[in-house]
Order: C-alpha cells, then structure tokens, then sequence
C-alpha cells in the first residue's frame, strides 16, 4: 500500500527547491553589474525513490519516486580559462607600464616640435654663426648668450623632468607594493572563512567570487601561479611563495620587489615599472648627458687657420703628430677636448684666454650645464678671437673685427664628435638618433600592448560567455521556476483537497 501523505511530502519538496531556484535566480539578478560575480545555478536532483511499506517485498511495480531536491547551488566557472586570464593579464601589466612610460618620455622630450631641445640647439649654433658677421658687436654676443642660456635652460627642464618620472615610478612601486601586501592578506584571510564554510558542507560561491577578484587584480601587477588546495589557494611568484592556506608567507615591501625583480618577478606592471625606471628611463638621461658631456669636453677636430695665436703655455698635438704651439705658421688639424676645449684656445675682447665656454657637474650633465657665470656677468669675456697684439702703450689687445674663431665655433655644428669608443656624429646626429630610437621604442610598446589588450579581452568574453549573468537567461529561468513552483503548490492544494474527502468524506455513509 502506497504512502497517504506521500505526494503533500513531494509537493513540499518540489516547492522548497523551486523557491531556492528563484531565490538563487533573483541573486544572479542583482548582480549583474557586481565586477568578479559568478552566475551561480542550483543543481536539481531526484528524491530518493521508496518502495512500497510493508513486511515483505511489495508486489507492486516499480518504485514510489519522492520527488526533486537541490544538492547544492554552484558556481559555473572554468579554470582553464581563469588560468589563461592569469598568464595573459600579467602581460599586459608590464607592456600597459612600458607604453605608458615612453609615451610620457615623448612628451617630455617633445621632438620634432618648434619649442623642443633640437629647436634651442639649432638657436645655439645660429647665435655664433651671427657673431662671425660682426665679433665684436655686443647686441651680437648677447644673442649669443641669450641663445645659450634657452639650450642649457632647455636640457636642465628636460633632464629635471626624466629625473622626475623615474622617482614618480619608484613611487609607484611603493604603492604597488603596499597594494600587492593587502591583497595577499586578504586572500589568506578569505582562504581561511572558505575553509570554514565549506566545511560545513555549504558552498562559499560569494566567498569565492572575491577571491578570484583579487587574484585577477594581483595577476596584473606580479607575475604569479595560482594552485588551489584542500586550505585554499596557494600563490607563488617565480619560485618564491606568497600565501599559503591562511597565511602570508611574506611581507611585500619595495626593497622586496626590487631584490625579486629579475629572478622571481619577470613581468607584470611592477616588473614594467622597475625595467621603465632602471633601463628605459636611464637609458635616455645617459643618452642625453652623453650628448651633453660630448658637445662640452669631448675629442673633436678643428682645423686652426694660419696665424692662429695659441695661449702662452699651450700646447697640442696635430693629427699629423707635429707639436703645435705659439702663432701658426700654417693651419693645422688638431684635437680639442670639445667646444670648452676650443674656447679656451681664443681670445675676450681685452685680450686675456677664453675661460670654459659651460661649466656642468660630471655625471648629471643635462641637468646641470649652464653658461659660465663670467659671460653670463660680462658677454665681452666670451672668446671670439684667435689674434692678440700689443699696442703702443703695451697693453694686448685682441685684433679687431677678427672672425676667424667664432667661424671655427660655429663650424662644430657640423663636427662628428666622440660620443663613445668608436661612435662619433654631430649633435645634430646623436639627437636625432635618440628621437629615432624613442620613437621605435614607442611604437614597439603600444603594438605589443594593443596586441596584449585583445588577447585579455577575448579570455574575458570567454570567461563571461561561461560565467557571466545574462539578464535574458535569467528571466526565462524565473518564469520557468515561477511556473514550476505554482505546479508544485497547485499539486499540493490537490493533494490536500483528496486528503479531505478521505478524512472528512469516508465512512459516513448510513449516518
């Protein structure tokens, strides 16, 4: 004989799990919109079948079916793709920081411009060029310094300004660390109620969806692998670990990173940050010191015209190996350490040595060059001459009107310089060349990370296409749920209506 209540005890069932698939339905609902928010759906299963009580095995048919439950309600996520999500991300941390670095780079250098270093440099050379017509004009020589003080002012801004974003990036990677560090204790932390929960036979979906936000955000600073066990995830950079079950296994500090940074660190935007300040970055205040330093002091060659006058205790050594020194009987060939080193060879309009032309501290020359102070006080101590004569009173004086050595200035415009051991070029040149470089360097980032941006975005879709909420899913999952549960409660209001004619209809018949 089959059970009297059994179908109320179905119906109760059949409306419990409904309602918890609405309920769920509705959660997924609301959060559409909530970033890392995994669909979750409930997992129906049949009741356990009963067979028919009684003190031996039942004759009838078949089992009696108990109805539907719910075993659990589940996230619908994929790890294959978490992991791609994982690996792509930390690649387009570190291009996303490169491109970002160079394009500020562009910015600061500003070339080609009307207002960039080039322009000033082009002033410069233009400024002596306008002294040969007339050396001893003082609206002349004061161009000249004017000129001079808009390059050196130009180089000191720039420099400054490449000296600033490299300490804005070891900034940054100290807030990256402290962001790294709260991430990882939270994940510990979240690690640890996971293990809680689940261990009471519930399923952490929320819990877990936090998780994964954080991992995905960490993913994009640091290069980490993401291995879950019985504790929780465990997270490793390089061969270093990071947070095991509930605890953090280190303290993230900058002097951290910088130590892990080509060993356990190799990508990720603080890996871009430290490579952005250490080798891009550097590489184009050394270019430009460089540039500096061999347009000052660096060997270049100058042809010295024939009655050339060298300073009293001067002395070189031409290409041809021949000693040069005194007035020049012919012209000569010879090495000189730079424009300081050329300017030092002519004369002032009162006829003493030229002193050097820029004065600038050794290793930071872009930042620090400026025109020596005694032109800057007096433009008439800028050397301009290669002549001297004693007039009658026997004073020396300068011959007036004498070209000759602004011309040789002016013309190392067009020297090739000694930038290093076999590299020489113009200022003009090496500039360009930097402007060239930083261009391609440029364009390389952002190609790389445009191409990296894709390949993140189209994991992403994948990972939503799986995980995602889709409304239109959703609300044809409620209507079938509300037409379920309405079924379920029209069976129970049936059930109920036959239980009365039994009770309150049977056996009261002849009353």
């Amino acid at each position: 004989m089959r059970s009297t209540f059994g179908g109320l005890e179905i119906a109760k069932r059949s409306l419990f799990t409904h309602q918890a698939a609405l309920t769920t339905t509705g959660h997924n609902i609301s959060n559409t919109n909530t970033a890392g928010y995994t669909r979750q759906t409930v997992k129906f299963v049949a009741a356990r079948p009963m067979e028919a009580v009684g003190m031996q095995r039942s004759n009838i048919p078949g089992q009696s079916g108990q109805g539907v439950e719910f075993s659990g309600i589940h996230r619908i996520r994929e790890q294959f793709l978490d992991d791609q999500f994982i690996n792509e991300q930390k690649s387009l941390g570190e291009w996303t920081i490169r491109s970002d670095t160079l394009e500020k780079l562009e910015k600061v250098i500003n070339e080609p411009s009307d207002t960039g270093i080039r322009q000033t440099i082009e002033g410069f050379w233009s400024s002596w060029q306008e002294l040969t017509k007339n050396p001893d004009s003082m609206t002349n020589r004061v161009l000249v310094k004017e000129r001079t003080i808009a390059m050196t002012d130009a180089l000191n801004d720039t420099a400054t300004k490449l000296n600033d974003l490299s300490k804005d990036l070891t900034e940054n990677i100290g807030v990256k660390a402290q962001q790294i560090d709260t991430i990882l204790g939270q994940v510990a932390r979240l690690n640890n109620e996971i293990f809680r929960v689940e261990g009471l036979g519930n399923d952490a979906n929320d819990l877990r969806d936090q998780r994964d936000l954080l991992v995905d955000d960490l993913s994009k600073m640091i290069n980490i692998s993401v291995t879950e066990q019985t504790s929780g995830y465990n997270i490793t950079m390089g061969n270093a670990s990071l947070v095991e079950g509930n605890t953090k296994q280190v303290e993230v500090t900058p002097a951290y990173l910088e130590t892990a940074y080509g060993n356990n660190l190799q990508t990720g935007e603080v890996f871009g940050m430290i490579l952005s300040r250490d080798t891009i970055v550097r590489s184009y205040i050394n270019e430009l010191n460089t540039m500096v330093k061999s347009m000052v002091s660096s060997p270049v060659q100058v042809t010295l015209p024939a009655n050339t006058m060298l300073p009293a205790g001067v002395t070189l050594t031409a290409v041809d190996g021949s000693t040069v020194t005194g007035t020049l009987t012919e012209e000569k060939t010879v090495t000189v350490n730079g424009l300081n080193g050329l300017h030092q060879l002519g004369y002032d309009m009162k006829g003493n040595q030229g002193a050097p032309f820029f004065q600038m501290t050794t290793g930071n020359e872009a930042a620090t060059i400026k025109l020596n102070q005694s032109i800057l006080d007096d433009v008439f101590t800028m050397a301009a001459a290669n002549r001297t004569y004693v007039d009658a009173d026997g004073n020396k004086k300068v011959v007036q009107g004498s070209n000759e050595f602004a011309l040789l200035i002016a013309g190392l415009k067009n020297k090739k310089f000694e930038y290093t051991v076999g590299q020489t070029g113009t200022v003009d040149d090496f500039f360009r060349s930097i402007i060239t470089k930083l261009g391609i360097e440029g364009q390389e980032a952002h190609r790389q990370m445009a191409n990296q941006q894709v390949l993140v975005e189209h994991v992403e879709s994948r990972r939503q296409s799986v995980s995602g909420v889709s409304l239109d899913e959703e609300m044809a999952n409620m209507i079938k749920y509300q037409h379920a549960y309405n079924a379920a409660a029209r069976a129970m209001t049936t059930y109920d209506e036959m239980l009365d004619k039994v009770i309150n209809g049977m056996g009261v018949v002849g009353r």
